[in-house]
């Protein structure tokens, strides 16, 4: 509870951090909101060279780009790359102060007691019914994601944070990872002469040629969808915050503002709600679709029974 309460104040901190720059933006512009940019409530969602602090703007480090034959790889650290190093390092930290807390006493408590039932929740609800036993052996894999994911889900709703997962490249670099995960996990189940054979879907040679261009679209279709969905959820949460501003400036009056900003307090509320549900979203998926690969022999010999 008391981690929640946080949540919720940090929330409405930054509710009221986000009108603050509203009104005085609209007050630079004349006080009716004439030749205001409604783009600036969606500044904190831009990736940037620069993060902004309490009295402090944090330029970060930049580097000159690379290139490799016709391809320029920069490797400067921007905003969206800063949170993502944050959230590994939180997670980190997260992960010594569990694991070295069962040292002292096998009875959990209070943080570490939180982090215990998540874990086991995902691996009696998530791991063990999509992948059986085998996929105990994946459960780092599985954890980290989740994790990871939800730290970075949940930056966005503090003060001066960003939402790392709103950055379609992140969420590629997620579902890339996965991917290849969903791949190593069937040829070490099936074997490598199996899961070719997979490839041709059951049907007759005569059919080959149709079978296995679709099935290894199949294979790409799985982590494509992961990578769009939580890009897709974690950005629509403020282009709806931004449409409850905008009525605020559509009708050039303060009046009206308290209905709008009642609904994105509301609607912060659900965005709390979303950032666990997507994080959870993406490890059951992608759990379960290891588990089809790991699971096709199976299936076969129980058909063919």
């Amino acid at each position: 509870m008391i981690f929640e309460s946080s949540l919720v104040a940090d929330t409405l901190q930054h509710t009221a951090h986000t009108v603050v720059d509203t009104i005085a933006a609209v007050h630079a512009s004349g006080g009716h909101g004439e030749g205001f940019n409604f783009m600036h409530l969606l500044e904190h969602m831009k990736n940037s060279n620069s993060v902004e602090l309490p009295f402090i703007h944090l330029a970060l480090p930049q580097f000159a780009p690379v290139r490799i034959g016709g391809f320029t790889l920069d490797l400067s650290i921007t905003k969206h790359v800063f949170f993502l190093l944050v959230g590994g390092i939180l997670l980190f930290i997260a992960s010594v102060y569990v694991a070295r807390s069962y040292k002292k006493s096998l009875v959990p408590r209070g943080f570490v007691n939180l982090i215990e039932l998540i874990i086991v929740f995902l691996r009696d609800e998530v791991v063990l019914p999509n992948m059986g036993p085998a996929g105990l052996k994946y459960m780092p894999y599985l954890l980290t994601t989740f994790f990871y994911i939800l730290i970075m889900n949940l930056s966005g709703l503090v003060p001066y944070g960003a939402t790392a997962t709103g950055n379609i490249m992140v969420t590629a670099g997620l579902a890339i990872i996965a991917f290849f995960m969903i791949q190593i996990s069937a040829i070490k189940a099936q074997g490598l002469k199996h899961y070719f054979a997979h490839l041709t879907g059951g049907a007759p040679w005569f059919l080959w040629l149709i079978m296995i261009p679709i099935e290894i679209l199949g294979l790409f279709t799985k982590p494509f969808a992961l990578c769009m969905r939580l890009f897709a959820n974690m950005t629509g949460g403020h282009i709806v915050i931004l449409s409850l501003f905008g009525l605020i400036f559509m009708f050039r009056s303060f009046v009206v503002a308290p209905v709008p900003l009642l609904f994105v307090v509301g609607i912060y509320m659900l965005e709390l709600f979303v950032a666990f549900l997507q994080a959870y979203v993406f490890t059951m998926l992608t759990s379960l679709f290891m588990g089809l690969g790991m699971q096709v022999e199976n299936h076969e010999e129980s058909h063919t029974h």
